[in-house]
């Protein structure tokens, strides 16, 4: 079996190997309506069998270098904010091939879609309605690709937000009262619908230079490769790589699934309940005995998966919680077996006894990981939220303020212990040291800089994905300096990271239907260009 195993490996090593050997190159140049090197614009190479897509920037002087692409027909096309220029379709590229395409933008619109949040935030008209969008629906999804992209009639903006309604209700029923459903409906029909008056570009507006953000040479470096998703009810929450170089993808709010991305292939297998009502699958991790675990988090409930026969197991939890709604939010496997889930409240659950155990002195939690000694960390999502470690020996509790009250969302460790987490609110990454049990903060660029999933990069960098901003940025520990990069789509939604084997950070945009991941191009790629 060791000698399979190893054959095995050293196949893959060679799979791999060949296929970055004898991919294909797309390269060029983009050039702005004056003729001019234009930085900044996306150039985006996409499979037309796999779907699986390649994205790059053009640097300070328009050059752009998409490598490592399979034999394949792929559309290249370039995307711009207020730009456009058309696409090269139908692109055979066969193993090993150069090829050259100059692009020339010519001045476009600019979209509401095209915007981020905090644009839309502060440039979207005052009203009732506004403030409940924003409290209420923008915590799962923005307004680009479900409200600004799609022009409706009262009818039928009434029709959505019944539909979601129904889907969330689990979370929208004691909040999202009639009179609050009609104020939504009126104020996106004041902006979205078809006889809105507000202008259909957000450029007419005085404000929107004010809002616009430039990024620097430094950020042109970035690569994305993403893998279309799409095809379920509910939103891909995040990808989580196991032992084989498998993906696993949740779907929140009514996907009632979790299913499996091979990498190589752009290939889904999908794993659905058998029922209807909504679950909100949250999260999911493949444990050490090669189960798939996931949390449902309108259910209150656990849950295995079975990847060779299928078979689906729940662990109803029943617990009350006073003054919140129990439920289970992200799930961790420990050395043990121990399934370890932050909600409300944090729990485990022993898969040998059947049973939970309920840590009450934490009511509420969001974001929770393992040291190396096996010690549960966590974040409390509240505006003066704490972070704790729950003890792997004694599971005793300990938690800590932060100076700042910025609302802990998620957290990281590095190699020497550090526990590295990001303020939602205060626009901060947190610093902290479990031996001298001191804080240190950096403040982050930007009016909005929201960061939400955060991770330790191999590179030792500390990365987060800022939701108001869609971008992803890299905080230098040694120098707190901070690179901010642009992301390929609006609405970028990215609520977890993921290290796979090859150190790439794997994450989920799911407004957008993709999952996928980033790394940044060496200077001697770039430099050969």
């Amino acid at each position: 079996m060791r000698f399979i195993s190893k054959l095995a490996a050293f196949a893959s090593f060679v799979i791999l190997f060949s296929s970055s050997a004898y991919a294909a190159t797309v390269t060029g140049t983009v050039k702005g309506p004056d003729g001019a090197p234009f930085e900044g614009a996306f150039v985006q190479a996409v499979n037309a069998k796999t779907k699986i897509s390649v994205s790059v920037l053009s640097d300070k002087f328009g050059r752009y270098r998409v490598e490592n692409l399979p034999a394949g027909e792929y559309q290249v096309r370039v995307r711009a904010v207020g730009f456009t220029t058309d696409p090269h379709s139908a692109v055979n590229l066969a193993a090993n091939q150069n090829v050259t395409f100059e692009f020339e933008l010519k001045q476009g619109t600019v979209r509401w879609s095209d915007l981020n949040l905090y644009q839309g935030k502060k440039l979207m008209p005052d009203g009732k309605g506004k403030d409940i969008l924003s409290t209420n629906c923008f915590i799962c999804h923005g307004f680009q690709t479900r409200m600004a992209a799609v022009r409706r009639d009262e009818d039928g903006w009434r029709d959505r937000v019944k539909y979601m309604r129904d889907a969330m209700a689990f979370q929208l029923s004691e909040r999202f009262n009639d009179e609050k459903a009609d104020a939504v409906i009126s104020y996106l029909n004041t902006v979205f619908g078809e006889d809105s008056t507000v202008p259909r570009s957000p450029t007419e507006l005085p404000g929107y230079k004010d809002t616009v953000r430039p990024f620097s040479d430094d950020a042109m470096n970035i690569v994305y490769v993403e893998y279309d998703v799409s095809g379920s009810k509910g939103l891909p929450w995040s990808a989580s790589p196991d032992k084989d170089g498998n993906f696993w993808i949740p779907y929140y709010g009514r996907g009632n699934e979790v299913a499996r991305l091979n990498p190589k292939t752009g290939e889904l297998s999908r794993f659905p309940l058998p029922f209807e009502e909504t679950a909100g699958v949250h999260s999911v991790v493949r444990g050490p005995d090669g189960m798939v675990y996931f949390t449902e988090f309108a259910l209150d409930k656990l849950a295995k998966l079975d990847p060779s026969t299928g078979k689906i197991t729940e662990f109803q939890d029943n617990i009350d919680v006073p003054g919140r709604r129990s439920d289970k939010h992200t799930v961790r496997v420990d050395a043990k077996g121990n399934l370890w889930s932050s909600g409300s409240p944090l729990s485990k659950y022993d898969q040998e006894t059947g049973k939970y155990t309920h840590f009450m002195e934490v009511p509420s939690s969001y974001g929770i990981t393992f040291d190396k000694d096996g010690n549960v960390w966590f974040c409390v999502l509240e505006k003066d939220g704490k972070i704790g470690r729950i003890d792997a020996k004694t599971e005793k509790v300990t938690q800590w303020s932060p100076p700042t009250q910025g609302t802990p969302q998620r957290l990281a460790i590095d190699s020497e212990g550090i526990v590295w987490f990001g303020e939602r609110t205060g626009n901060k990454i947190g610093r902290f040291d479990p031996k001298t049990e001191t804080f240190k903060e950096y403040p982050l660029p930007g009016p909005a800089a929201t960061p939400y999933a955060i991770i330790v990069g191999k590179d030792n960098g500390i990365w987060y994905a800022s939701t108001d901003q869609d971008l992803i940025g890299r905080l230098d520990p040694n120098t707190g300096k901070v690179i901010e990069y642009p992301f390929p789509h609006s609405e970028a939604m990215m609520r977890e990271f993921f290290l796979d084997a090859q150190g790439r950070i794997w994450f989920a945009t799911p407004t957008n239907n993709r999952v996928g991941y980033f790394y940044l191009a060496s200077a001697n790629e770039r430099a050969s260009n």
